[in-house]
């Protein structure tokens, strides 16, 4: 694995020095017949482009390696000022000697034998800076798309870390609900089973669609809504054969869509807390349940006979699936509570576009 990855290294290094001898070999062309005007001394021209290779090379390299990356890149601008000027003075003082060296040893000592390309100090430096200017140019356009990529990579794990907390977090609550929903489920079959009632084995059927629902069914992103509200039926059921006489409930279902889908165990936690927290008066808990649907908004409601408590603050299932609304349809339900002396009310508004 390690000789693999140094393998790689190496070959990235050698197709960097390739290109780059690549690239300097087409401005020493350049330069060849960028100088070669008005002349036919061939090797002059070579010679004197030849010489000023590593003038321009030394300044390019200065900047894109130096006073790009390190000053102007990280807005370190007085510095990056203070020390292109450095830079431009230098290689204007080396131009100025490869112009020498044309006077001095190209042309020995004799003026008019001069290149006419290199006797003007402007077009040399014009030439030099040329290849410095466009260099300097891809280097910034290649930190912008280096930088380009790594913030869009960096937006993306941090969507991706927010997602799989988001996920942690559904999944803490929906595991808070589950064990609730079970006591209180097995509470009930525990007082049957006690009485060794007839109904004992209904219960337990209808516990066992309730766990196959909660340990399958629960971990889905969604479930149609008829199977959510087969459940809340299933549970009802449940507490019927424990309340016996003393319940009075009435569920209303207007409008069910069977192509609607829900996050599931939605629902049911509304209607567990009215049993759970609903209180008998005049020997009878009275509990009513209206869901209806109009188009893709489920309203529910949900109002039971209470004994004066907040059932949002102490209700772990009210609670947890508020948190649940907030995770799961953002700015997309409505949640209000109504309490008075005698009835606790809950009304959803869930829009499921």
């Amino acid at each position: 694995m390690v000789s693999m990855f140094t393998k790689t290294a190496v070959q990235k290094i050698l197709i960097r020095i390739l290109l780059h001898l690549l690239f300097w070999c087409g401005v020493l062309l350049f330069f060849t017949y960028f100088f070669s005007s008005g002349t036919t001394k061939f090797y002059d021209t070579f010679a004197f482009a030849l010489f000023l290779m590593p003038i321009t090379m030394a300044t390019t390299y200065v900047s894109i390696y130096k006073l790009i990356p390190d000053y102007f890149v990280t807005k370190r601008y007085a510095p990056f000022a203070l020390y292109s000027m450095y830079t431009l003075i230098i290689s204007c003082y080396l131009i100025v000697v490869s112009i020498f060296f044309s006077l001095i040893y190209l042309a020995g000592f004799q003026y008019e034998d001069m290149n006419p390309a290199t006797k003007n100090i402007l077009y040399v430096a014009t030439s030099v800076y040329i290849i410095v200017i466009l260099a300097s140019a891809f280097k910034l356009l290649k930190l912008n798309a280096k930088h380009t990529t790594e913030t869009k990579l960096l937006e993306t794990k941090i969507l991706e870390t927010q997602l799989k907390l988001k996920e942690q977090e559904l999944h803490y609550l929906k595991m808070q609900i589950h064990p609730h929903f079970l006591f209180n489920t097995l509470n009930t079959m525990y007082g049957f089973a006690l009485k060794k009632a007839d109904e004992t084995p209904e219960m337990i059927l209808k516990l066992s669609n309730l766990l196959d629902y909660l340990l399958y069914q629960s971990d889905k992103p969604f479930v149609l809504l008829p199977e959510e509200l087969n459940h809340i039926e299933d549970y009802i059921a449940l507490e019927k054969l424990r309340f016996n006489e003393t319940l009075n409930i009435t569920f209303v279902k207007e409008g069910i869509s069977e192509d609607l889908k829900i996050a599931p165990m939605l629902l049911l936690p509304f209607v567990e807390n009215s049993f759970k927290h609903g209180a008998i008066k005049n020997g009878k808990l009275d509990i009513f349940i209206q869901l209806m649907c109009t188009g893709k908004t489920i309203n529910l409601v949900v109002e039971n006979t209470h004994a004066q408590i907040n059932l949002l603050n102490k209700g772990i299932g009210l609670e947890n699936i508020n948190k649940r609304l907030q995770i799961l349809y953002p700015n997309k339900h409505k949640l209000a509570v109504e309490n008075n002396k005698q009835t606790y009310k809950v009304v959803l508004k869930l829009n499921l576009n």
